[in-house]
C-alpha cells in the first residue's frame, strides 16, 4: 500500500480530517474547560467576599454609634486601620487584628461616609487605587499599577438605626489571574502535543482502515486481470476461426460444420464464464434465495455420484459415495446452489484423479452440522498454495492449460455459497497422496 500513490494520497487526507476535527475537538474541550474552571473560581471569590464581608459587616454595626465617626473598638476588628484627616494623610492606629482572613494578604478595606468619603482604610490596602465611592455592589477596579481587584459595597447602619455609610471588601486578583495563566499555558502547549499524538494516531488509524479497502482493491485489479484472460482465449479462439473461414474461397459443408462446430464450444465456454461471473456477483452481494427449502444431503450425495458416474468412468477414475448416518441430514438453504457446491467439489477430484484413482464422497454429522468429505487419490496440493485456492481464478502453479478444464472459478464459486449458508470448507492435502475436502454445514 506504501507505493499506491493513489492510497497514499487519500491515507494522508483521512489522516488530515481526522486530526483537524480531533484539533477542534479538543480546542472546544479546552476552551469549556477553561471557562468552568475560571466561572467556578470566581464563584468561588464571589461567596468568599460575601461571607467575609458580611460577617466584618454585622461585627462593624454592632460597634458603630453615630454615623461617619469611629468608634475606638473598631480597631479591634479590622487590621492595620488608618484613618483618612482632613488633609487626606492616613493616620495607622494600634492594630490589634481579631479576624485572621483579613490578615492573609490579599484583602482591603475602605469606610465611606454617608456622603462618600473616605474615611479609612484597612487591611492590604494597595497604593494608587481610585479615592472615589462607586455604590455599585460589584466591582472590578484596577490600581495605578494596572493590577485588578475585585470589590463588593454594602452599606452600614449602626444600632441608632441612622445610615452611617459604606464598607468596602476588596479582593486581589492576582492569585487568581496567575492561576488562569498557568491553565492557559497548559492548555497551550498541551493542544500542540496531542494534535501531535492525534496526527499520528490518525496515519496509523488511516492505514488499518485503509488496509481491507487496499485489499480489496487489490483483489479488484486480479479480478480484472484473470477474466480479461479468460475473457480474451476463447475470443480470440473464435475470432481466428472466424478469420480463417473468411479467407477461404469457399467452405464444403463439412469445413463449415467443424468451423460451427469450434465456435460453439468457444460461445458455451464464454456463456459459462460468465454465468460464474454472474454467480459469484450475486453471492457477493448477499443475494440469497426468496423461499429458504429444506435440502436433504443423502439424497443431494446420492444423486451426485450417480450423475458424475460417467464423468468418473471416461476419466477411468472409480467414484464412489460413504453414507455414514442412519438418518436423514436436512439443512436449510438453497438446493440449487448446494447441488452446484458439492458438484464443484466432486468434479475438481474427478478431474485431479489420475487413471485409476479414486474418488469418495463421505457424508457424517456431529450435533450441531452436517459435514460432507470429498475425498481423492489425486495429485494433492501443496502446502503453500493451499491458502490460495479458494482464490478467484487460482490455479496451482499457474497452469492455464485446458487439460483439467475450468476456470479457476469452481473453488471460489464453492467458498461463495458456504459462507451463504454460515457453513465452512477447507482443504488439507499431501503431494502424490491426494486431498480431502471437508464441508461442514449447520443444521
Amino acid at each position: 500500500m506504501n507505493q499506491n500513490k493513489l492510497f497514499n494520497r487519500t491515507r494522508s487526507q483521512l489522516a488530515i480530517s481526522y486530526a483537524a476535527v480531533m484539533g477542534l475537538i479538543l480546542s472546544l474541550l479546552g476552551f469549556c474547560v477553561y471557562k468552568a474552571i475560571a466561572h467556578a473560581h470566581w464563584v468561588a471569590i464571589d461567596r468568599e467576599l460575601q461571607s467575609v464581608a458580611g460577617t466584618l459587616h454585622d461585627s462593624l454595626e454592632l460597634k458603630l454609634q453615630q454615623p461617619g465617626r469611629l468608634e475606638p473598638t473598631v480597631n479591634e476588628l479590622l487590621p492595620n486601620l488608618r484613618l483618612i484627616g482632613a488633609n487626606g494623610i492616613k493616620e495607622p492606629l494600634p492594630n490589634r487584628p481579631i479576624l485572621s482572613t483579613i490578615n492573609q494578604g490579599y484583602y482591603y478595606i475602605r469606610l465611606f461616609d454617608y456622603s462618600g468619603k473616605l474615611v479609612a482604610t484597612a487591611g492590604a490596602y494597595p497604593e494608587g487605587l481610585p479615592p472615589e465611592f462607586q455604590p455599585k455592589q460589584w466591582q472590578k477596579i484596577t490600581d495605578s499599577q494596572g493590577n485588578v481587584y475585585h470589590q463588593i459595597t454594602v452599606s452600614l447602619h449602626p444600632q441608632t438605626q441612622k445610615k452611617w455609610g459604606y464598607f468596602q471588601l476588596g479582593r486581589s486578583l492576582q492569585d487568581f489571574n496567575s492561576y488562569l495563566s498557568r491553565v492557559k499555558l497548559v492548555l497551550k502547549l498541551g493542544l500542540p502535543t496531542a494534535l501531535i499524538f492525534v496526527w499520528f494516531s490518525s496515519w496509523w488509524l488511516a492505514g488499518l482502515a485503509m488496509k481491507p479497502i487496499y485489499s480489496s482493491y487489490r483483489q479488484i485489479q486480479q479480478f480484472t486481470a484473470d477474466a480479461a484472460h479468460e475473457l480474451r482465449t476463447p475470443l480470440a479462439a473464435s475470432q481466428s476461426t472466424v478469420e480463417s473461414a473468411l479467407l477461404m474461397p469457399e467452405l464444403n459443408e463439412k469445413e463449415a460444420r467443424e468451423i460451427l462446430r469450434t465456435v460453439d464450444r468457444q460461445n458455451r465456454r464464454l456463456t459459462q464464464l460468465v454465468a460464474d461471473l454472474l454467480l459469484l456477483a450475486r453471492m457477493d452481494s448477499q443475494v440469497r434465495s426468496d423461499r429458504p427449502q429444506l435440502c436433504c444431503l443423502n439424497d443431494l450425495v446420492n444423486d451426485l455420484v450417480e450423475e458424475l458416474a460417467a464423468l468418473a468412468k471416461s476419466s477411468e477414475v472409480a467414484l464412489t459415495s460413504e453414507i455414514r448416518v442412519q438418518q436423514p441430514l436436512n439443512v436449510v438453504g438453497d438446493a440449487d446452489r448446494l447441488y452446484r457446491l458439492v458438484t464443484n467439489l466432486i468434479v475438481n477430484a474427478i478431474q485431479y484423479t489420475p487413471a485409476g484413482g479414486k474418488v469418495t464422497a463421505v457424508l457424517d454429522c456431529t450435533h450441531q452440522e452436517a459435514i460432507i468429505q470429498v475425498q481423492d487419490t489425486g495429485i494433492g496440493i501443496p502446502a503453500a498454495d493451499l491458502a490460495r485456492i479458494f482464490d478467484r481464478f487460482y490455479r496451482v502453479n499457474s497452469d492455464r492449460s485446458r487439460h483439467t478444464g475450468g476456470s479457476g472459478l469452481g473453488l471460489a464459486i464453492a467458498q461463495a455459497i458456504v459462507t451463504a449458508h454460515r457453513g465452512s470448507l477447507s482443504a488439507r492435502s499431501e503431494v502424490g497422496f491426494g486431498s480431502t475436502f471437508v464441508l461442514r454445514l449447520p443444521f
